[in-house]
């Protein structure tokens, strides 16, 4: 009796032991689904043989738009928020230099864009899958509405059925921005706009669906949603689909078909839009903030051409601004971090093309450069100004009236650069104008009053005008 006792511990011993083994192998290869790291680190996208070799020759379809008056993306037209517009007014409120308001369908943190005449914006209604909110679970829709930029006049709007089921409209995340954070891009012909688990889907200008594209319909840990911008590049549609699939991929313009598609778990947790750095020789890098890295994509294959290390843990949210051959990139959660570092190169360039890296900078907005600074307001409403050759703060002081109460985010708009002004728009409507100077000077504070909703988008610049959206209404400011 003793030994059979004996061989059945052994027995159990052992099947104790084996599930503790495969615990540990399930709980190791979750961590690196998820990109939380692990004994591998992080997983990156397949990298290039070698960078010249692949980038062809630039030509003219690099040009997003053919007007010089368009902000066709996120952040303009270079994708760094700076236009040379000097017709923009300086103050403005409800009854003065508004020329225009048009009511929208529903709220949204997207940013209005312009092209061809006709401005764009995307907005949403409904709730997705919450079951905090009783008959509201299969409401939720998309729209995309086409103004005329000279007098608000709808010309057409489009709404789509979302793709369920959609992240919960609860917790910290969606119930800040919602669902429709993803600004459209628009090339003079279509535009195309990206919903998250619905797609990627193009029109052209008389509101015609030419298709769409399903690029994922996972979720990250945190469940928060989409918020990258597309943005385009020659023939390609680019996505970071980070939220749906961990991957960036490039869609063939005109059909919507997969040209490539970059994927690693890395990628899980971040919510910027690329930003496309120019080399020597016309060459392009597409580039991108992950989880305690940076990675320069060829953006004609989608091979990571180098990669480097970095103190950007947890979320990146801002978008890079690059100028020079040099991209500046900022972000991290619990602990901000802001960095420079030269594109181009081969393999780890840790070492070999950081230039300065600073504990400190934005959790969600997104910087500008400017005559050798960097300027930016971060979302607990700090004007920041740092020197762009060594990261060094020059000023870091409270906007004011912007304190924010417990873990309120005043602003969430990235700042624009008009000219010689920053126009920084906080949630609550007000869009403080300050000089672009390395001293802090507050020139002009404008009011929507009337409009008690959120302001989450940033500003667009277009042909003397700066076009602004709440929850509630897409406005016009110019000069009377």
């Amino acid at each position: 009796m003793a030994t059979v006792l004996t061989k059945r511990r052994v027995v159990w011993a052992l099947i104790a032991g084996l599930a503790v083994v495969l615990c540990l192998l399930a709980l190791t290869v979750y961590a690196s689904r998820r990109g939380r790291g692990g004994p591998a680190g992080p997983v990156r996208p397949a990298m290039a043989d070698t960078q010249g070799a692949e980038q062809p020759a630039p030509n003219d379809q690099d040009r997003v738009s053919s007007s010089e008056t368009d902000w066709p993306q996120f952040r303009g037209p270079m994708g760094n928020g700076i236009s040379t517009d000097t017709k923009i007014p300086l103050e403005w409120n409800d009854t003065k230099n508004v020329k225009w308001k048009a009511p929208l369908p529903g709220p949204g943190s997207s940013s209005p864009i312009v092209s061809g005449g006709r401005v764009f914006v995307s907005c949403y209604s409904g709730y997705g899958t919450d079951t905090k909110q009783p008959g509201k679970a299969e409401t939720l829709k998309r729209h995309l509405l086409c103004l005329k930029a000279d007098s608000g006049e709808v010309v057409w709007t489009r709404t789509v059925d979302a793709a369920l089921p959609e992240d919960d409209f609860s917790g910290p995340g969606i119930t800040e921005h919602g669902y429709a954070s993803s600004t459209p891009v628009a090339d003079g012909e279509r535009v195309y706009a990206f919903f998250g688990k619905t797609g990627v889907l193009a029109f052209d200008f008389e509101g015609k669906e030419l298709w769409r594209a399903d690029v994922g319909r996972e979720s990250s840990n945190r469940r928060w949603g989409s918020s990258a911008s597309l943005l385009l590049y020659r023939d390609k549609v680019i996505v970071n689909a980070s939220e749906e699939s961990q991957s960036i991929r490039a869609l063939d313009k005109m059909t919507g078909k997969e040209a490539w598609r970059a994927e690693g778990t890395a990628l899980e947790l971040v919510y910027a839009t690329p930003v496309m750095a120019g080399l020597s020789g016309g060459q392009k890098d597409l580039v991108i903030g992950v989880p305690n890295e940076v990675w320069g994509l060829n953006p004609d294959t989608g091979r990571l051409l180098w990669y480097a290390e970095t103190g950007l843990s947890g979320n990146v949210a801002p978008s890079p601004v690059a100028q020079d051959g040099i991209v500046y990139l900022m972000g991290g959660y619990p602990k901000q971090q802001t960095l420079a570092i030269r594109a181009g190169g081969n393999g780890d360039v840790s070492k070999s093309q950081m230039l300065w890296s600073k504990k400190g900078g934005s959790y969600i907005t997104s910087p500008v450069l400017c005559d050798g600074n960097i300027y930016w307001v971060d979302d607990a409403g700090f004007a920041n100004c740092a020197e762009a050759a060594t990261g060094k703060s020059v000023y870091h002081e409270r906007i004011p009236g912007t304190a924010g109460s417990g873990s309120g985010k005043p602003f969430y708009a990235s700042v624009v650069l008009v000219g010689d002004r920053l126009y920084a728009v906080s949630r609550t409507g007000d869009t403080f104008v300050l000089a672009a100077k390395p001293s802090f000077e507050v020139l002009a504070h404008n009011q929507l009053a009337s409009d008690q909703s959120v302001f989450n988008g940033s500003p667009a610049v277009s042909n003397g005008r700066l076009f602004l959206r709440s929850n509630r209404f897409l406005y016009c400011i110019g000069n009377e």
